[in-house]
């Protein structure tokens, strides 16, 4: 197939064109590097630099199989503080991009979605039939696309698929996270192990869960890419599917410090942190609608096997 994806020169984006371009399929990456690093485009890929608002001019000018869409803003505080951003990216953009898919005849469209879509959720593990409440802008303008979605899908036959991750960590193929703005846990417990932080805070001890600290489920990203591999066939016209993606396993802080200091060989200092306002004790997914609708399953569940491998690409 021949496939536009958004935000490919991002950490998932990236990854996920790599594993598209080993599959056989024909990548072209749309990216205004805002965020994104043109070093992370695999060579193979046609680049272009340019707004998701400007991917009509790319859909265009040939004839495309499908979209797989990752561009979007993502920090959840970020959203909060001036949510301006986060409506005009992640809605306007997706609805321009939406747009073009239907005026140019492309039949496919993949959704990176979240769990932020369900707020604090009341039972885990989460079901995509649990109530969705977000609590912060972020959450709310992915929930917006999913329904744009399902409005296309029933309204002009578009084939569409959005993936609602929980955490995801991991390297493939010589790519991994690298943030400008780094707030995901793992790598910011590498920093700590490779020296480029004094500690890393635990926000709250005294949570309900085995440990005190929060639980949260991780995906290894190279799990995650091929569940888009697998959306664009399970696509089907006039139809949006909705799959969770994650582990159905619970790690907390202190599970993947304790891992880390184990991958790394580094004692990883840990300091104790007031609980963070907005933070739920447990965000766990249910993956079997992901098994039954895509035919997937994580392959590379082992927290270990994920640190280790955003560790050693580290030190590549």
């Amino acid at each position: 197939m021949r496939l536009l994806v958004t935000g490919g020169a991002g950490y998932i984006g990236s990854v996920t064109t790599a594993v598209l371009q080993e599959a056989g399929h024909e990548v072209t990456v749309l990216d205004d590097l805002s965020t994104g690093h043109r070093d992370a485009v695999p060579p193979e890929a046609d680049f272009v630099e340019a707004d998701v608002t400007d991917a009509g001019r790319v859909l265009g000018a040939r004839r495309f199989d499908g979209v797989l869409h990752f561009a979007a803003r993502s920090l959840v505080g970020d959203s909060v503080a001036d949510p301006a951003p986060y409506w005009r990216t992640n809605v306007a953009g997706t609805l321009a991009l939406a747009d073009a898919a239907r005026e140019h005849g492309v039949p496919r469209f993949v959704f990176s979605s979240t769990a932020a879509v369900y707020g604090d959720p009341v039972t885990t593990p989460i079901l995509e039939v649990a109530e969705t409440r977000p609590t912060n802008p972020y959450g709310a303008s992915k929930l917006a696309v999913d329904h744009l979605l399902t409005s296309y899908a029933h309204a002009y036959g578009l084939a569409a698929v959005s993936l609602r991750y929980f955490n995801v960590a991991g390297a493939h193929a010589g790519l991994g996270e690298r943030h400008t703005r780094e707030t995901h846990l793992i790598p910011l417990v590498l920093q700590v192990a490779q020296g480029r932080r004094e500690h890393i805070a635990v926000y709250g001890t005294d949570w309900p869960t085995p440990d005190g600290t929060c639980v949260r489920d991780y995906i290894h990203v190279a799990d995650l890419a091929r569940a888009h591999l697998l959306a664009l066939d399970a696509a089907m016209p006039g139809h949006h599917e909705i799959c969770n993606l994650g582990n159905g396993v619970g790690f907390s802080v202190r599970d993947v410090i304790d891992t880390a200091r184990r991958v790394t060989g580094h004692p990883i200092p840990a300091t104790e942190a007031p609980r963070r306002a907005g933070d739920p004790a447990v965000l766990v997914a249910s993956a079997d609608r992901a098994r039954t609708i895509l035919g997937w399953k994580p392959d590379l569940p082992d927290l270990r096997r994920i640190i280790g491998d955003a560790w050693e690409l580290l030190h590549d």
